[in-house]
């Protein structure tokens, strides 16, 4: 194991189950909806017609639920590690996965979101690379439930 990998493994050891922290807030829009809409293909009513999503279960249109899941590496950058030596000696970070992806609540337009990231575990996954297991939640402002929670995997690849 890469010294770098070994330092960072028992840094994370050190942390797992407590929080991370919290990002900051992100408007969800009609624009940022429709883009998404555009780049997935799936324009049902619901996300990009906001005069017969009035009329819908909602009110008004939604984020794809996709589309919040897409924000957790955005928000989830705005959040300092709890130790930043975990990143020293990092060469790259990679999306492995998910697990457990849940959709509790729906993302309206207008909504503002925010990521809280909780370390569910850290293992060794090569010589040089750590695989981390966080458990994400999109909160939504104002909402009792996140619009999204989900444990993502990352495989950091240390020099």
């Amino acid at each position: 194991m890469s010294s770098s990998a070994e330092k960072a493994l028992e840094l994370f050891k050190a942390t797992e189950g407590q929080e991370d922290g919290v990002s900051d807030w992100h408007l969800v829009d009609q624009a940022q909806i429709n883009l998404f809409a555009d780049a997935t293909l799936d324009r049902q009513f619901i996300h990009v017609d906001p005069e017969m999503a009035k009329h819908g279960p909602f009110g008004t249109t939604i984020a794809h639920g996709f589309l919040t899941l897409s924000l957790i590496p955005f928000l989830s950058a705005g959040i300092p590690a709890k130790n930043p030596g975990v990143y020293d000696g990092a060469f790259t970070f990679i999306n492995y996965g998910l697990d457990k992806v849940r959709f509790p609540s729906p993302v309206k337009v207008g909504s503002r979101v925010r990521a809280r990231k909780v370390l569910v575990s850290a293992e060794l996954a090569a010589p040089n690379a750590l695989l981390i297991k966080n458990k994400v939640s999109i909160e939504i402002d104002g909402e009792p439930k996140p619009g999204c929670v989900a444990e993502t995997l990352t495989r950091i690849v240390y020099a």
